[in-house]
């Protein structure tokens, strides 16, 4: 495995497979003008393929579980490598704020139960009991078996994991293959669609805005659990961290490559978040940011050969953290010559094809 291999992208999938690459014996180049920042620097750190999940995505749900249960192992190495990523086995609530959004929770949690997963359903009071602070909800879900973890310890812990192994960093921007030599991975997120045409069409940006708030003295401390809510019919979640800070997100709507924060944007994570719970308006606003998820055209990701020696790492959309573990065990599969996890063979950039010639 001596042949140099090149990663373009230095967010969470190309950090990840990487580090497992560089760890394998291969010699590793990542290029990215700023790694570990981008949208795994802005991520909430949800872990929760099945509070994701939604009828006629089984594929996803599929893929997301299988990269669910590779985490504790993969944080347990990374962690052996000298820094711990912060990952957190606290599960998720899910809530509706009013009889509409209680009706989606309906649909999730049917669907949910048809699969076999493990989902509890909640009353309004039984949520609140389960997570102190939360407002005049309708009812919820409760999914034990989700985690989460802290994107920017993670980032910072693959970063040194990296540096261990020899993995070495070009701040230079990829603008055509033509400059790389021997396999390459494209893990550039929202940008991957550039590189490739196969992808030209199929990868894009999604914008998504995030907040971080931090209990002043006297407020409520967050909830123990990551909280996702359906807040008139918008989605939004609020993740706890260790230090104490919330994660608060994410808007999410097509514009481009634009990275700014709008009025707007954090109008409706404020609103929304108010309504769920109460006292975050006392909070302090530490940070607004925005960044671009790279969406695919069904939801799943693209991670396979796109031409002898290309492979693919991207369209992770919503899932980047979260799939992580398995794409990066996929790569290094293949540049071993191995079997990668057979849940993989859904999201093979094949399908592209398939549908062109249709």
């Amino acid at each position: 495995m001596s042949e140099n291999l090149t990663i373009v992208g230095g967010g969470v999938i190309g950090l990840s497979a990487a580090w497992r690459a560089a760890a394998r014996g291969r010699r590793v180049t990542v290029v990215d003008p700023a790694p570990a920042r981008g949208a795994s620097w802005l991520a909430g750190g949800m872990l929760a393929p099945v509070t994701e999940a939604w009828p006629g995505e089984e594929h996803v749900l599929s893929l997301g579980e299988e990269s669910l249960r590779r985490w504790p192992a993969f944080a347990r190495d990374l962690a052996a490598e000298g820094t711990d990523p912060g990952l957190a086995s606290h599960g998720t609530i899910v809530v509706a704020f009013d009889s509409a959004d209680a009706g989606h929770l309906d649909i999730l949690a049917e669907y949910l139960t048809s699969l076999g997963r493990d989902v509890e359903r909640l009353t309004g009071r039984a949520a609140r009991r389960l997570a102190p602070g939360l407002g005049a909800v309708r009812g919820g879900l409760h999914v034990p078996g989700d985690l989460a973890v802290d994107n920017r310890k993670l980032l910072t812990a693959l970063l040194a994991a990296c540096a261990k192994r020899g993995v070495e960093f070009s701040a230079s921007r990829v603008t055509s293959l033509d400059d790389v030599t021997g396999p390459v991975v494209l893990a550039a997120g929202a940008w991957t669609g550039t590189l490739h045409p196969l992808l030209a069409d199929a990868v894009r940006p999604l914008k998504g805005e995030i907040l971080r708030l931090r209990p002043r003295r006297g407020c409520l401390p967050p909830p123990p659990y990551t909280v996702r809510a359906v807040v008139e019919g918008r989605p939004i979640y609020l993740v706890p961290r260790a230090d104490g800070e919330l994660v608060l997100g994410a808007t999410q709507y097509e514009a481009g490559f634009d990275e700014t924060v709008t009025a707007r944007g954090v109008r409706e994570l404020l609103e929304g978040a108010e309504r769920i719970l109460p006292g975050i308006t006392e909070y302090e606003l530490v940070e607004t940011a925005a960044g671009l998820r790279a969406g695919s055209r069904d939801a799943l990701p693209y991670i396979g050969e796109l031409g002898e020696g290309v492979y693919a790492a991207t369209g992770h959309h919503r899932n980047g953290l979260l799939m992580a573990p398995v794409t990066a065990d996929a790569v290094v599969a293949w540049l071993a010559g191995e079997t990668p996890p057979d849940e993989v063979g859904a999201a093979a950039p094949a399908r592209l094809l398939q549908k062109e010639r249709v």
